[in-house]
């Protein structure tokens, strides 16, 4: 798979760190070993090659494997939102707020924030306004808690080694021992409810979307203005609605299909 230069104006380094990058079309987490087998560039080439990217926070290691993060969604946010995610998540989105009354969305983990990837507004006017590429502190976001709650013991205390747990309200969950229960409790139970830790009036509920290999890749969510709907409501009456749509979405990713974008931060660069 490797890339010959024709012309004097060809960036070699560029071009090795893109061919790497698309090793991982081939394997969903590799080794420098065999990174180093599918490019055909030498292990000390790969390695560097790899730290730097895993710098750049667009792979991540989780001790033996490196694999890639969302953040490479950023080359191409508008056609995944524009064609392959929202043709898949779109019907399922809005079916739930069109059952709620409430804005739905779809996000995925990109260093310590949650990223949007597809939603419905809702008809109500609220000061937050969540569009495709939106990010949010995951610590203290439906979508977040419940793609932190499924990370692999190490990447989740890569992410606590390196998010800021700020007081964004007054009911936000800023003690890493609180937290680690939360995020322990939501793994139980399968959903997260966050109510007005980001922003006082929002209210919010959150489940997991696992592809067709179990992993969980994403997460939908339902937002409300507390002083609309209350917290019994959100968990009797929508929740379903957004299991369901979560369910159904994952049942059309696939294996592989968004890779495990539930990763924590880089670690620094050896």
């Amino acid at each position: 798979m490797r890339v010959m230069s024709v012309s004097r104006d060809f960036v070699q380094s560029l071009g090795r760190g893109l061919e790497v990058l698309q090793a991982f079309s081939e394997r969903e987490a590799l080794t420098v070993s065999e990174a180093a087998e599918i490019t055909g560039f030498s292990r000390p080439t790969v390695r560097r090659l790899l730290l730097t990217l895993e710098q750049l926070g667009y792979v991540a290691h989780d001790g033996s494997r490196f694999h890639l993060t969302p953040r490479v969604l950023t080359f191409a946010y508008s056609y995944l939102s524009g064609v392959q995610l929202s043709r898949i998540a779109q019907p399922h989105l809005e079916r739930v707020a069109e059952k709620t009354s409430e804005s739905c969305s779809m996000g995925a983990l990109d260093g310590t924030d949650v990223v949007y990837l597809a939603g419905v507004p809702t008809r109500w006017v609220m000061r937050v306004t969540m569009t495709v590429g939106t990010r949010l502190p995951a610590y203290a976001s439906s979508l977040g808690r419940v793609l932190l709650a499924h990370l692999p013991e190490a990447r989740l205390e890569a992410y606590l080694g390196q998010a800021e747990l700020r007081p964004l309200t007054q009911y936000t969950i800023t003690d890493e021992d609180e937290l680690r229960r939360e995020l322990a409790r939501i793994r139980e139970q399968g959903w997260a409810l966050v109510d007005q830790e980001f922003e006082v009036g929002l209210r919010s509920l959150g489940a997991p979307v696992r592809n067709a290999d179990g992993k969980v890749v994403a997460a939908v969510n339902c937002s409300t203005h507390a002083g609309r709907v209350e917290r019994s409501t959100l968990v009797e009456d929508f929740r379903p609605f957004v299991e369901e749509a979560a369910a159904r979405i994952g049942e059309q990713l696939g294996p592989g299909v968004l890779g495990e974008h539930t990763a924590a931060p880089p670690e620094r660069s050896r």
